[in-house]
């Protein structure tokens, strides 16, 4: 019976994660799980017994792709090539009544609150064969646990907690989501041990507000503490934090950006507008002369820090002259990075009900018409950077440009541009630290060679 069970042929399980880096540690830690219980990974979710599709379902373009790549794979079962078909993530939290009656193909529809029990739940449906639903409280989903690395051993997202508490007007993930919860510090320090043991130098630090940290189960916040800690892990050589939001900016925290070197001076704010109107109207702080003034205090406490930024055009209500405050802060800010949406109209949110909803064509418009000007931001801000030598984290070699590229402390994995470089003697490997000569600039990407 024994050699029985051990023949026995392992069921494979494909995934594809869409949407942000923290559903993707989410896929991660499904993957991880589904292992350590008896499945086989397959890195072809084409052909495998079960297809995984951890969907996003945070705003209209992200759905469109999660239902996207739902159909894709419905098309292969009906091929043969695929088994069974598991929908899970925020769409299948958010709309699991539609997926239902919409993909009858899906064989399991799975809340985010299900994660810990994925094995369970796949066992169930290949030795039953009935299609499987399953939406526990979003509270049950695992704030950690083991995670199958979907990048490379040298970076790895650390999520630091779980939902929002925030209640911006045209945001989705509350309900999604649920409330805010941080991870306990102990958690995420052991986390990032092992990580750092594993081979990882870059620790990318994510929540849906990371800079809220600890609020909510220390009574403080507690990021600057977090980041001190980590700092004293030996092989970690970048820390860099992502979706810092502007209240909780404090002096403590520059503070902690500013004296250890580990913590790279880099920090994405998303602000999302600057007209106060607009702000109030999303249920955000502040107005221009009061982000003027966080953003320049910022540069003053941590200087040469890179400042990312996300915004968003179109929103209800937005007037032309909200708009050319906005585009007149941006081009006066000159941020280092930045990224701008036109204003997706979200069912359930209190935005999708505002007056003054305006046309998809405006809303774009005025999209493009920032992103021209960081274009030109960005050009005049990489021109300025050619004689310069970078320190730059080593990720592949380009066959058809043949040579290698990588990112520098300003840019992080997967949003940012990256440096490309040749190297004549040295053959760097993935994941080597190596210094960069800039020698050009080209539509706004940095080329250089190996410094001597």
């Amino acid at each position: 019976m024994m050699a029985a069970e051990q023949n026995k042929k392992k069921v494979k399980v494909g995934m594809i994660s869409l949407g942000c880096a923290k559903n993707q540690v989410d896929g991660e830690m499904l993957m991880a799980s589904l292992e350590e219980n008896g499945f086989e990974l397959s890195d072809d979710v084409g052909i495998c017994d079960i297809a995984i599709v951890n969907t996003c379902g945070f705003i209209e373009s992200a759905k469109k792709e999660s239902i996207e790549e739902i159909l894709e794979l419905c098309k292969l079962k009906e091929e043969g090539r695929i088994k069974k078909i598991v929908v899970a993530g925020c769409l299948a939290q958010r709309y699991q009544e539609e997926i239902r009656k919409e993909i009858p193909e899906a064989d399991a529809v799975l809340g985010i609150g299900a994660n810990g029990q994925i094995a369970e739940h796949l066992k169930k449906l290949w030795e039953e064969g009935t299609p499987v639903e399953c939406f526990p409280p979003k509270t049950e989903m695992p704030l950690c646990g083991s995670r199958t690395l979907t990048t490379p051993s040298y970076y790895a997202y650390l999520k630091i907690a779980e939902g929002c508490s925030n209640g911006c007007s045209y945001c989705a993930i509350p309900m999604i989501r649920g409330g805010y919860r941080s991870r306990p510090m102990e958690s995420i320090i052991a986390e990032a041990k092992g990580l750092a043991e594993n081979g990882c130098r870059e620790l990318v630090i994510i929540a849906q507000d990371t800079s809220r940290y600890g609020l909510d189960l220390y009574g403080e916040l507690r990021l600057p503490q977090l980041l001190t800690e980590l700092c004293h892990i030996d092989s970690l050589r970048w820390i860099r934090l992502l979706y810092c939001y502007p209240d909780t900016i404090t002096d403590e925290l520059l503070k902690v950006m500013r004296e250890n070197k580990k913590v790279l001076p880099y920090i994405d704010l998303p602000l999302q507008h600057v007209s106060g109107r607009v702000l109030k109207a999303m249920n955000r702080q502040g107005d221009r002369e009061s982000i003027t003034k966080l953003i320049a205090h910022i540069r003053e406490q941590v200087p040469g820090i890179t400042l990312r930024t996300t915004l968003i055009t179109g929103f209800p209500g937005e007037t032309e002259e909200d708009f050319a405050e906005l585009a007149e802060f941006v081009h006066e800010t000159k941020f280092d990075r930045l990224g701008c949406f036109a204003y997706s109209q979200e069912e359930g949110t209190p935005a999708a009900r505002l007056p003054g909803q305006l046309p998809q064509e405006v809303k774009e418009h005025r999209e493009e018409l920032i992103m021209e000007d960081q274009m030109a931001i960005m050009m005049e801000k990489g021109e300025a950077m050619v004689g310069k030598t970078v320190e730059v984290l080593t990720e592949g070699f380009d066959r058809y440009a043949e040579c290698y590229f990588g990112r520098t402390a300003a840019d992080a994995p997967d949003v940012d541009g990256k440096v490309f470089f040749v190297a004549q003697k040295k053959k760097p490997h993935y994941g080597q630290f190596v210094r960069v000569k800039i020698t050009e600039c080209i539509d706004g990407d940095l080329y250089g060679e190996l410094a001597r």
